[in-house]
């Protein structure tokens, strides 16, 4: 580990483009918060079951397995400016769709406002994880990466902040106990108001990222190569598909993206089962969900900065893998402790998944070609997917008794509880493959 600590993380003289592209983890991180509440929103608004809203994620992160590939295809051809400037577009069109969304009142209006963001977010973060990468040594480039998405919790917090005060403070629905007992003039006019509230924090967004897209169109960025001709894409996917640590390193990933978005997206109905076990208790005030959240963001970042600080001083995968291993034991409290002292262990799984993502990202991709890694960067990104999958079933074992989110006890906890052991299963192969790296080929090199 000696030339980790000699060999500069990023050198002074691509450290304007390196502030450019760390800029980008910063927007992607902003989506994914405003985003993860709205599955909540929507289904108070629209009246939907807990499956039927998880179809935002579905939107969401869909539009990542859709579009990772022939992004990475496009940036073999075209530079990452380019490849960047696509993305900052989709992501602007998408997030301006809601406007006519809003006036149709249709879900799958709003669901294919996200489906198309999340096309320029697969543009942008095929682009910006490998170029990283490859600004600077090659032993230093985990952490480098590490160093980048250290800004993707200021996206995070901001988006969570923007969620809570300018959506769920302003939602009429959300006061109201029961919605669906008003009547159909009174329902449709808080509906109108709802949606609209929904719809601006995108249409705002939209218009910030054109504003950066210019920024990206007027400076000029470097483009490395890679040396020597560049391989045909069947030869890549052939390559790739020997290398079992890239293989097992996009499983991985699939699975930790589902775990952290199950974590985020359901800690709202693990408060509401909270409240509702403790609703007759004199004394006793409703969990505000968006503090917890915001602490659970606070602690990610935190772990961000503590883990780019252990590498300094421990391998990538035996890292990887304490930090999995500590965020499944949350997890166990999360779905066997039905009160507060629950919800603070779903709090501190985020502490844990922290340096999962890029950490996973620089291991799969630590003995590839620059042209490898464009292609490869794709099958990491398609692994978002994982987001959209996994939290959908998660809602399927949360209605097992019906709409609710404690209708009926599994195991002997409540659904919504029971339904944590996904991510416990998603964190357990996370620390398998984090010793499987350690073990077989961070060791060899020792």
């Amino acid at each position: 580990m000696e030339d980790n600590k000699k060999s500069p993380v990023v050198s002074k003289e691509i450290l304007i483009p390196f502030i450019l592209v760390t800029s980008l983890f910063a927007l992607w991180g902003f989506a994914n918060a405003v985003t993860d509440p709205m599955v909540n929103a929507f289904k108070k608004v629209l009246e939907l079951s807990n499956t039927q809203a998880s179809w935002v994620q579905m939107a969401f992160y869909g539009g990542y397995f859709c579009m990772a590939l022939p992004a990475a295809m496009f940036m073999r051809k075209y530079s990452y400016k380019v490849g960047v400037l696509i993305g900052l577009g989709l992501y602007a069109g998408g997030a301006l769709l809601f406007y006519p969304a809003a006036i149709t009142e249709q879900f799958w209006f709003f669901c294919l406002g996200l489906y198309v963001l999340t096309f320029g977010l697969a543009f942008l973060e095929t682009a910006a994880n490998p170029y990283i990468l490859a600004m600077g040594a090659k032993e230093t480039a985990t952490r480098r990466l590490n160093l980048a998405q250290s800004v993707n919790p200021v996206g995070l917090i901001a988006g969570l902040l923007v969620a809570k005060f300018f959506v769920y403070d302003k939602l009429q629905s959300d006061d109201i106990a029961d919605f669906s007992a008003l009547s159909e003039v009174k329902r449709n006019m808080i509906k109108v108001a709802d949606l609209a509230v929904i719809r601006d924090p995108y249409v705002v967004l939209g218009l910030v990222i054109l504003a950066v897209f210019v920024l990206f169109l007027v400076n000029k960025m470097p483009q490395s190569k890679d040396e020597g001709g560049m391989p045909s894409l069947g030869e890549t996917f052939k390559n790739l598909g020997k290398n079992k640590k890239y293989v097992l390193g996009v499983i991985a990933q699939i699975l930790y993206v589902g775990a952290q978005i199950m974590t985020w997206t359901y800690i709202y109905q693990y408060a509401e089962a909270i409240d509702l076990a403790n609703a007759g208790v004199s004394g006793y005030e409703k969990i505000d969900v968006f503090t917890y959240q915001f602490i659970a963001f606070v602690m990610f970042t935190i772990g961000r900065m503590v883990g780019i600080a252990m590498l300094r001083v421990m391998s990538p995968g035996k890292l990887l893998m304490f930090f999995a291993v500590l965020a499944g034991a949350f997890v166990l409290g999360a779905i066997f402790i039905e009160n507060l002292i629950g919800l603070y262990c779903v709090v501190g799984i985020s502490f844990c998944m922290s340096l999962m993502f890029p950490t996973i990202y620089g291991i799969a991709l630590d003995d590839l070609s620059e042209e490898e890694s464009k292609v490869g960067s794709a099958g990491l990104v398609m692994a978002i997917v994982g987001g959209a999958l996994l939290p959908m079933l998660q809602g399927m074992i949360i209605d097992a008794g019906g709409s609710g989110v404690s209708d009926t006890k599994i195991a002997g906890v409540a659904e919504v509880n029971f339904s944590f052991i996904l991510p416990l299963i998603c964190f357990l192969f996370i620390a398998w493959y984090g010793y499987t790296v350690f073990k077989n080929y961070e060791n060899k090199m020792a």
